[in-house]
């Protein structure tokens, strides 16, 4: 009985966690690839989930921070979906590999060709973005979610407190720029620059010979190192064999 009482509880409480939950992982949010470092290039996924159960997705837009304008968006394409990417004149132009910038993209719009995100999924839409502000925190990114039905979500609320607005607008920390001056997500990034020389791929070429002779200096070594433990325990058990023998011979003398 008390049993039974244990479990029910144990489901009551997991139901209202599940339930205070559901509406946060219900969220337009933007995560990085790895990490999203102050100064470099990152690939971010901004995961849109179906809140409703009647109707899918067919139309997510993403603003991008008018106050940080970013050189490069590049959208991955999804297959089922179109991607159009809008650009907007800078007040202020960036200084980018030695040229100026002087439009940036400002709004990134998938269409779904049909079907679109149904009820009960999700669907990330990864974007590679740089250069990262180096006197920000964090970027926000307001999303306009259209659903099947006509209906639109616009998740561009800014959290100013503790308390979480009802829909609010992704947002992505930045981490902390890396010493070595090599910023950027741990994923694999696009980063405007010219194409690699042929000299660079030859350096290419003799680091991968290095590190493929140095696998097998590192096994041979492996090798030698296993064969003398081997023959050190077998001297061990052989001395030990002698010396069994030699009092097993006296027990039988005296």
């Amino acid at each position: 009985m008390k049993v039974s009482r244990i479990a029910a509880a144990g489901a009551v409480a997991g139901t209202a966690v599940l339930a205070l939950s559901s509406p946060a992982l219900a969220h337009v949010s933007v995560q990085p690839e790895g990490t999203a470092a102050k100064g470099g290039y990152a690939v971010v996924d901004f995961k849109v989930p179906n809140e409703r159960d009647n109707a899918s997705t067919t139309k997510v837009e993403v603003n991008f921070p008018a106050e940080h304008p970013l050189s490069s968006v590049m959208p991955e394409e999804i297959p089922g979906w179109t991607v159009k990417t809008t650009k907007s004149k800078l007040a202020k132009p960036l200084e980018v590999h030695g040229r100026q910038i002087t439009e940036a993209v400002t709004k990134v719009t998938w269409t779904a060709k049909s079907g679109g995100i149904k009820p009960g999924f999700f669907q990330k839409f990864p974007v590679n973005i740089g250069a990262l502000p180096e006197d920000a925190d964090e970027l926000v990114f307001k999303a306009i979610q259209t659903y099947s039905n006509n209906e639109v979500v616009r998740w561009i609320e800014v959290q100013q407190g503790e308390e979480e607005p009802e829909n609010p607008a992704p947002v992505l920390t930045l981490s902390a720029a890396e010493e070595d001056g090599h910023h950027g997500s741990g994923a694999a990034t696009v980063e405007p620059s010219d194409e690699p020389s042929e000299e660079s791929s030859d350096d290419a070429g003799q680091a991968a010979a290095h590190t493929s002779a140095s696998a097998e200096d590192s096994s041979g070594d492996d090798s030698d190192t296993t064969a003398r433990v081997l023959g050190v325990v077998g001297i061990v058990v052989g001395a030990a064999g002698v010396a069994y023998g030699v009092l097993a011979g006296r027990r039988r003398s005296a």
